[in-house]
């Protein structure tokens, strides 16, 4: 049994923070709430998403994996809007997720998960913590599409730095540890990423909202921050660019 319901921005949000690195995902429902993790099909980037079931309206669930088709899911969600109340409900016998938004119905069919791996989240012991507001990180990430591919974060005991270096143009965003709501280091860190994955994976963080950044010298960056009101949170992880000598 699955039978929920929720606002459509809490859909929409679980779809910003999934679709940009799979296309399909197994949703594991419990009866405490809903979780997935995926790797994209590059191996480059990984998604940890957790869901309380008070981010829900209304919830009840047993155990069981839901493998959906993270496009369509878009497509349907596309119709709502933010304050839509969507009511979900798994309907065994057809093997098929019944989306209502008003009085639109959508019998969605679902993937099987049988062949859809459970990647391990791998423990990290990254030296260099920064946690900062969303809108003190985008616009640098923006400016960086324009000239690069790629983007340096470097953290020191005084501040957090993006720079990027394209052909004939270069950004650099400083924030001074004033700036930041927490910067923890013990010595320079700097690891070089790619601009796509980067930005997306901070697009669904608004405004003031806190993002919380660890990284190591050429290690894997870790990303987090926590969607649907606090009672939804999410964690990636992303490989470095290795700078050939």
């Amino acid at each position: 049994m699955f039978n929920a319901k929720v606002k459509s921005e809490v859909l929409k949000g679980i779809i910003d923070v999934t679709s940009p690195l799979v296309n399909e995902a197994k949703f594991n429902i419990t009866p405490k709430g809903i979780s997935l993790r995926a790797v994209d099909p590059a191996h480059v980037a990984m998604v940890d998403l957790q869901i309380k079931n008070k981010a829900f309206e209304e919830y009840k669930a047993d155990e069981m994996e839901l493998g959906i088709d993270m496009d369509k899911l878009a497509s349907i969600m596309r119709l709502s809007s933010s304050d839509d109340m969507v009511s979900l409900e798994y309907d065994e016998d057809s093997n098929r997720l019944i989306i209502k938004i008003g009085n639109l119905v959508r019998r969605m069919g679902l993937i099987d998960t049988a062949g859809m791996p459970d990647p391990k989240m791998p423990n990290l012991d990254l030296p260099a913590k920064v946690v900062l507001k969303a809108s003190e990180l985008s616009q640098g990430v923006r400016a960086s599409e324009a000239v690069s591919d790629h983007l340096a974060l470097t953290v020191n005991k005084d501040s957090f730095e993006l720079y990027a270096e394209g052909d004939t143009d270069t950004v650099n965003l400083k924030l001074p540890k004033k700036l930041l709501t927490e910067l923890t280091v013990s010595s320079k860190c700097k690891s070089l990423f790619s601009i796509d994955y980067f930005s997306n994976m901070i697009k669904p963080v608004k405004g003031d909202d806190l993002m919380t950044i660890m990284i190591g010298n050429d290690n894997p960056i870790r990303v987090e921050f926590d969607i649907a009101d606090n009672k939804g949170h999410v964690t990636y992880l992303l490989a470095p660019r290795i700078e050939s000598e």
